[in-house]
Formats: C-alpha cells, sequence, structure tokens
C-alpha cells in the first residue's frame, strides 16, 4: 500500500455496504446489469468489507464449495486503486480460507485484463475464456 491511510479489511455484516460498493463498480461503472450482479448468495457468503478511514472502498465475498473457497465480487473503488488495497483484499480473503477446515484451494473467475494482477498473486489460470455478465473471464485457482 502507498502511503494514504491504512485500509482496514474485515469480515462483516454491513452487506448493504458491500452491495453499495459492488453497484458502484459493477453496475454503474462497468455496465453489468443489475439482474447478473444481484443474486441470492450473499445471506450464505462470508464478506470482506475493506474500509479507509471508516469509509467503505471495496469488498469481497467468498463462498465455501465442497474443498473449494470461491472468492467472488471483488471490487475497488476507482480512487483508491493502484495503493495495493485489492491484493490486500485478495490477500485477507485466502488468509480466511485458509482458516476453515477441508478447504484445499481458493478459485475465482478474473477479468482477463485482471489475469496479471492474481498471478502475481500465487494465482494460475485454467480452462477456457467465457462471458460473463458481458466480460471476458478465465477461472483462476490457487492451492492451499
Amino acid at each position: 500500500m502507498t502511503d494514504r491511510a491504512a485500509a482496514v479489511i474485515a469480515v462483516t455484516r454491513d452487506i448493504a455496504a458491500c452491495r453499495a460498493l459492488r453497484r458502484a463498480v459493477f453496475i454503474e461503472e462497468q455496465g453489468v446489469s443489475e439482474a447478473d450482479e444481484v443474486d441470492d448468495l450473499d445471506g450464505v457468503a462470508t464478506h470482506l468489507l475493506a474500509t479507509v478511514a471508516g469509509r467503505p472502498v471495496g469488498s469481497a465475498r467468498l463462498l465455501e464449495q465442497g474443498e473449494v473457497g470461491k472468492i467472488g465480487r471483488v471490487c475497488v473503488l476507482a480512487d483508491q486503486r493502484g495503493t495495493g488495497l485489492g491484493a490486500a483484499l485478495i490477500r485477507a480473503a485466502v488468509a480466511e480460507f485458509a482458516t476453515r477446515p477441508g478447504i484445499r484451494k481458493v478459485k475465482l473467475g478474473a477479468q482477463i485484463h485482471a489475469l496479471g494482477f492474481y498471478e502475481k498473486l500465487g494465482f494460475t489460470a485454467y480452462g477456457p475464456e467465457y462471458d460473463d455478465a458481458g466480460i471476458a473471464h478465465r477461472d483462476m485457482v490457487l492451492s492451499l
């Protein structure tokens, strides 16, 4: 992270704050439809919320699927990109899954432009490119 105010990343029950961040990034900025962004998994997921000086600036959603931890809905507000916050969110998500018995690997669906970002964090791309909400993605995995 740069010399900006330090971010705090923690598990949260404030799903409304996470949804507001996702709306700003995915729906308003990236043009994802509300139907594609909103689903029924928020209630069963673990949510990470990143704040700077008390202001919500990023989030990620964690789901367990057998031996796999799935990181999804990762978003960082535009004014916080390039600070290391996104990497810190991913590291926090991996660390959270590492504490859970039975989770052997972590996976995510990465937007194509972000493949290098996730590779630097230890993820490996696999499988074909696919469309998710009008944006090209590839699946990525990290063994724990």
